[in-house]
């Protein structure tokens, strides 16, 4: 394996690490509440931390994992960011009228999840070339999903301002320009524009971290003193 795809592999994992760590912390509010509108954040980025790992694998065994792998993290990947959207979208409605909403909404999603990991295994058609295709189609979308969940935040920081939580759109909004850079790097090849897409999705998992860090850890030592 060369220094590049030893590079792709390492930041993958990394990548990964980030994800499941932010799902530790949030799992927390559910396991505190019990509540259904409280899993769907873990269960995104548990899911992207997945698909950052099957990533991983593809780039480690390139010659014979690449392409069912690579569908399972663009399957995985996609549906991370619709439970973020989903999530953010039930966040602010009425609890009592859209808790069964919520959890149709969450286990629909979760079929659909398992069926496109069935089809991905049984279908023919879905090549390396289709892949390339859809992987635009699937950027643009999660370029859609987070423009909503940006503005969303936005809004809700505005109705009740907190400083504790002032970054969290720029996360988002870092992570949405690494997917424009990405597509930038589909059409033409630049790798300025891979380079940049690395960095800013590092950038927002950062910042996520260091959220999620104030929130949880802080606000704990707090409740002891």
């Amino acid at each position: 394996m060369d220094v590049y795809w030893q590079f792709r592999v390492a930041y993958e994992v990394i990548s990964a690490i980030l994800c499941f760590i932010l799902v530790r912390f949030m799992i927390k509010p559910y396991s505190f509440t019990k509540k259904s509108r409280y899993v769907g954040l873990p269960l995104a980025f548990a899911l992207l931390g997945v698909s950052y790992l099957f990533s991983a694998i593809t780039y480690a065994q390139p010659s014979f994992f690449a392409e069912y792998l690579l569908w399972f993290q663009l399957v995985a990947r996609t549906f991370a960011f619709v439970f973020l959207a989903a999530t953010y979208y039930f966040s602010k409605k009425p609890a009592k009228t859209s808790q069964l909403l919520l959890n149709l909404t969450f286990s629909l999603i979760i079929v659909i999840i398992m069926a496109s990991f069935l089809s991905v295994i049984f279908a023919p058609q879905f090549n390396f070339q289709n892949y390339r295709t859809a992987s635009i189609y699937v950027r643009i979308f999660i370029i859609i999903c987070l423009a909503y969940i940006t503005i969303h935040v936005l809004r809700s920081h505005v109705q009740k301002p907190d400083s504790s939580t002032l970054s969290i759109p720029l996360g988002y909004i870092l992570l949405g320009i690494s997917q424009y850079s990405l597509l930038i790097w589909a059409v033409d090849g630049s790798m300025l524009a891979w380079w940049g897409a690395l960095v800013l999705r590092w950038g927002g998992l950062a910042i996520f971290l260091f959220v999620a860090y104030q929130t949880f850890y802080r606000s704990q030592k707090k409740d002891i003193k």
